[in-house]
């Protein structure tokens, strides 16, 4: 039972308590339940103890011992031990409240399952959970001051996921308001000087109230059975794992000790991950630098059948220009050949050595061959340059120059002169020597 239950169930519970112990006060039946942490049994058992004889457990020492519960050997829990029965009067009592207890407790039960159809808990709704956990951390440095462990500024997820990153523990503190040992641990333990030190050195601390959506939520994964409430968490097996709770009230020394325990008990796990992630990093850097060099060695190789593929293509392309040259200057030479065989059919034929008319020519060529040919005075000068082209010796391009005075002779058509000279006209003897000049490299 918790006292956020409501006032009418807390008026229950001291009624309850008052017919079972005697007690004429209510206000010392409500100072016993909350002494046992409202819990009746206990509260009922402590009593009749006391009228047997026996000391209450409330009047020893204020250090309450703590218990190891390690049955599944991988979670340590830290629970405040309560009064067991004591004597025959504590069993006989034990054994008759055994039923008015489960009746109580299941009817209980029933009520709060209809009550959640009825009317929704509000906190099932996680809307705003960086805005619950800053709330609970300004409300609670409001009442307890700023000395305090530093309180994770996030969402749970986000510290669990901050946690497995760096490979560090998480110390998840859930606060239960209307709880009674919640005030003295929040003043006395949480905030003390040796608690504070150690717990900001060693882990990082998240932290929220369990009236808050986001603390709700937490509280439904960790299923706490009282409060205060801390777990310890950490990546163990690849995963984010409790391996520590404490519930109760306890103290800082205490607080400092298990925790110590359980780090202590963890080490060797958290040792193997460190290791693990350190063996991954490097097989990472090392799989990176292999596929760096990888893409290096294939990158030249790439750039190797590039070049290799631009030559080749290259080569090819000159193999194809020359080709094409070759086939290009055959054609040209054969061009040349059908020119040079039309002009000679074109030709006039030569006159007669006695016509009065007639002119004789040498040519000088530039090959030092002289050719001889008699020719008109009426005839152009394109005639002596048809001649000329026609034969085989004479080069593509050439001009035509008398010995003296030095002058050339227009034989071919220009804008200037579209009709070329006579021979007469160009004032040509009877007799001449002409050389002819190569202007195939011009």
């Amino acid at each position: 039972f918790a006292p956020s239950e409501g006032a009418e169930a807390v008026d229950q519970f001291v009624l309850l308590i008052q017919d079972l112990t005697g007690l004429e006060s209510m206000d010392q039946c409500r100072r016993t339940l909350e002494q046992h942490n409202w819990n009746i049994e206990a509260a009922v058992q402590d009593r009749l103890n006391e009228q047997e004889g026996v000391p209450s457990v409330f009047n020893l020492p204020p250090t309450r011992p703590l218990q190891v519960n390690t049955t599944d050997h991988r979670v340590y829990s830290y629970i405040v031990s309560r009064p067991q029965p004591r004597g025959l009067l504590g069993w006989s009592y034990y054994l008759i409240i055994l039923p008015f207890r489960f009746t109580y407790y299941t009817l209980l039960d029933i009520f709060r399952f209809a009550l959640r159809f009825i009317r929704p808990d509000p906190r099932g709704r996680v809307t705003d959970p960086v805005g619950d956990v800053m709330s609970f951390i300004h409300s609670f440095e409001e009442k307890y001051g700023r000395s305090h462990p530093v309180f994770y500024q996030g969402t749970y997820s986000q510290a669990l996921n901050d946690a497995k990153r760096e490979l560090r523990y998480l110390l998840v503190y859930l606060h239960g308001e209307d709880h009674q040992d919640t005030d003295e641990f929040c003043r006395t333990t949480l905030c003390s000087e040796e608690a504070l030190t150690f717990i900001n050195t060693r882990m990082l601390f998240w932290a929220c109230s369990t009236s808050k959506p986001e603390g709700y939520r937490v509280s439904q994964a960790l299923r706490e059975n009282t409060y205060p409430f801390l777990a310890m968490i950490m990546l163990k097996d690849r995963k984010m794992t409790v391996v520590g709770r404490l519930e109760g009230l306890i103290q800082p020394e205490d607080l400092i000790n298990q925790l110590t325990f359980i780090m202590e008990a963890n080490q060797t796990y958290l040792m193997s991950e460190r290791l693990e992630r350190e063996e991954r990093n490097q097989t990472q850097v090392l799989r990176q630098q292999q596929d760096e060099a990888y893409l290096a060695s294939l990158r030249a190789d790439q750039e190797k059948d590039r070049k290799k593929r631009e030559e080749q293509e290259q080569k090819r392309q000159e193999e194809e220009n020359a080709r094409q040259s070759i086939l290009a200057e055959e054609r040209r030479r054969r061009t040349l050949e059908e020119e040079k065989e039309r002009k000679s059919e074109c030709l006039p034929p030569e006159p007669p050595l006695d016509d009065p008319d007639s002119v004789k020519i040498v040519f000088k060529l530039p090959n030092d061959t002289r050719v001889e040919r008699r020719f008109l005075f009426s005839q152009s000068l394109t005639e002596i340059h048809d001649f000329l082209f026609s034969l085989k010796e004479t080069p593509e391009k050439f001009q035509i120059v008398t010995n003296f005075p030095r002058r050339v002779l227009p034989c071919l058509p220009t804008e200037e002169q579209p009709n070329p000279l006579t021979l007469r006209e160009a004032g040509l003897s009877r007799s001449e020597v002409l050389f002819v000049q190569d202007l195939t490299d011009d």
